[in-house]
């Protein structure tokens, strides 16, 4: 006999089997459908644009808008010569593009024309959606339908139960002469018995549900520690649970750096590894618990101990940090902040505390602590310690010019492509020990440092170029999105890069495409005084922005470098593969160098040559280097 569980479970898998087939069946018919389409369509545009032998613009463009209003989503048509002549580009549906066959290719010779069309899915897709919902709403209204009539029987069995109790405390009572024997046989029911086993079975099974659905909330997958709404209640809850203790904050400085460089899977092991350190340091504190904040922040919380208990948690941490920087080649690991608080701190403040701790960490040796002592450095926003810590390193780095350059390959695909090293700046405090890279420039620019910051990259750069005569190669620097709208900025580069025409020359200068979105008219100036003075632009993450293809007209860039989104897991990908493909012929076309980032395997480098890339970059082709290590 079923328990009402797993009847309920057996008719839920069995309906999801049935939602699932159906909808596999309706989509596969659909595709075909849609293949079918195409190929009709194809022919009938082939035909149209076959009847004279040669067609002028507008003739196109009003053949072709007659056939793309409502079947076709994409819709290409080039001269042979490479001149655009009409194109239509409408936004799929996920669904859509999975029911999209493959765009087809129409060469016709004696016209001159390419054509590149692909069909318009979208009515499909919702048709089919629509379908799959009620599919799978009717089977599971069975499923709903079979239990109540499930729950029904229990019910019945139950009051059937009832009822053999009663008639048996009757028997009992109207035969008190009877043996003890004979009383145990009348409550010798295998019914009931039988009845209340499966009763405590449910029950059992509704116990488990509960803790698993329980775990699932409040356990964040990856680290399998508690997660931030788990963090919140604990903390709330302290009032019940301890009086007094230390929270600590530690935070995973090389994250961003790990995922843009290494790709995300090193990224999800560097936060598994920092987790198991967090984990081990804290096994000396009985009722210590760790909890996942956010993708780079881990919370401690230390009951019952002082802030000089906690600090040498906080000793354990670093040592263990060191170690593993070491064994895995990074720049740092993590920083951890300290605050101490009793039952009257209120979470915020504490947070914040802890964070200001951090900020006076990074300031200080590589994977170092900081315990936040002084409460009422709250009270001034504008006075915070951690600001003024950054403030006095960020003016010791500028003044003193603590910098070290690194450069990172850009492998060409071809021999006669020319590409460039792009230059990575590192920053050093007093103790000659490396800031965190993304700390220091976020916080130059809330400080209002970046302009400093980045001219003293450039000028380190040219001396280094000047100093090695290094006037055979190119180097690609990166400037902040803030850097390049500031006149004054703008100003100062033009008179230094026509000083030094020869070095001028060498150099490409890296925006992100966010950053010249900000502002297409300051950023088009800035494009044209590099190009005035000899230089070349760079758009990095390219592809993420809305106005991309906007780019190529209103700002023509010399380069282009393709966001990791488009570039990771390319020789699977083939929607990827295709945008691409439309992206470097038309940048091609331009005279636009298209280059790719965080190029982490062999497959990838090779789908990408295939898609006529002109070179490739990332941790697969070669890690970042001292540029002393270049030869003249």
């Amino acid at each position: 006999m079923y328990t009402y569980s797993q009847l309920i479970s057996k008719n839920m898998i069995i309906a999801a089997i049935c939602s699932v087939t159906f909808c596999g069946i309706a989509f596969f018919l659909m595709a075909s459908s849609a293949e079918q389409e195409q190929n009709i369509q194809s022919r009938n545009v082939q035909q149209l644009f076959s009847l004279e032998k040669q067609y002028d613009i507008s003739t196109i463009k009003s053949l072709a808008t007659a056939v793309s209003a409502e079947k076709l989503a994409v819709l290409d048509i080039v001269t042979t010569d490479g001149q655009p002549a009409f194109s239509v580009n409408k936004e799929l549906s996920l669904l859509a593009q999975w029911l999209a066959p493959s765009p087809a290719l129409i060469t016709l010779k004696k016209q001159a024309l390419k054509i590149h069309l692909q069909i318009n899915t979208n009515e499909q897709a919702t048709l089919l959606l629509y379908l799959c919902i009620t599919m799978s709403a009717f089977a599971f209204l069975i499923v709903f339908i079979g239990g109540q009539f499930s729950l029904q029987r229990y019910k019945n069995v139950i009051k059937s139960i009832n009822n053999q109790i009663k008639e048996a405390l009757t028997s009992v009572l109207d035969n008190n002469n009877s043996s003890m024997h004979e009383q145990q046989e009348l409550f010798n029911l295998p019914e009931l018995n039988q009845s209340i086993n499966e009763i405590k079975s449910l029950v059992n099974d509704l116990l488990n549900d509960t803790g698993v659905l329980k775990k699932q909330a409040y356990i964040e997958p990856l680290t399998q520690v508690e997660n931030r709404t788990r963090f919140v209640q604990y903390f709330e809850n302290k009032h019940e649970l301890f009086d007094f203790g230390v929270l600590t904050i530690t935070r995973c400085s090389e994250l961003q750096t790990i995922n843009q460089i290494h790709g995300f899977t090193e990224g999800d092991n560097y936060i598994c590894k920092v987790a198991d350190i967090l984990k081990k340091a804290s096994g000396g504190f009985q009722s210590a618990k760790i909890f996942r904040l956010n993708s780079s922040d881990f919370a401690t919380i230390i009951p019952n101990v002082t802030l000089k208990e906690a600090e040498n948690y906080a000793e354990e941490i670093t040592s263990r940090f060191n170690e593993y920087q070491q064994a895995s080649d990074l720049d740092s690991v993590g920083y951890t902040g300290l605050a101490y608080f009793d039952k009257s701190n209120p979470l915020g403040e504490l947070l914040a505390l802890a964070d200001t701790a951090i900020s006076v960490a990074q300031t200080k040796q590589i994977n170092s602590w900081f315990a936040q002592k002084d409460h009422d450095i709250l009270a001034n926003s504008s006075a915070s310690y951690g600001n003024q810590n950054w403030r006095q390193e960020i003016d010791n780095v500028i003044e003193n010019q603590r910098i070290s350059l690194l450069i990172q390959h850009i492998k060409p695909s071809g021999r006669n492509t020319k590409v460039y090293h792009e230059i990575l700046a590192r920053f050093l405090n007093t103790n000659e020990e490396m800031l965190p890279t993304a700390s220091f420039i976020a916080m130059a620019e809330k400080l209002d440092k970046i302009v400093a910051v980045d001219k003293l990259v450039i000028e380190t750069v040219i001396m280094e170029i000047q100093r090695k005569n290094l006037h055979d190669q190119y180097f690609g620097i990166n400037i902040s999105a803030r850097t390049i709208h500031n006149e004054q900025f703008l100003i100062w580069l033009e008179r230094r890069l026509l000083k030094e025409a020869k070095v001028a020359k060498q150099l490409i200068f890296e925006i992100t495409e966010y950053g010249l979105q900000q502002n297409i008219k300051v950023s088009r100036h800035f494009m044209d005084m590099i190009h005035r003075v000899g230089s070349r632009v760079t758009v990095e993450s390219f592809g993420v922005g809305l106005t991309s293809f906007k780019f190529f007209r209103e700002l023509k860039p010399d380069f282009i470098k393709m966001d990791s989104t488009y570039t990771r897991d390319i020789d699977e990908d083939r929607n990827n593969q295709y945008f691409l493909r439309l992206m470097v012929d038309l940048a091609h076309r331009l005279s636009i160098t298209v280059l790719a980032e965080s190029v982490e395997s062999q497959e990838e480098k090779f789908m990408l040559e295939k898609l006529f890339i002109d070179g490739c970059q990332g941790y697969y082709l070669g890690r970042p280097e001292p540029i002393k290590n270049l030869a003249p």
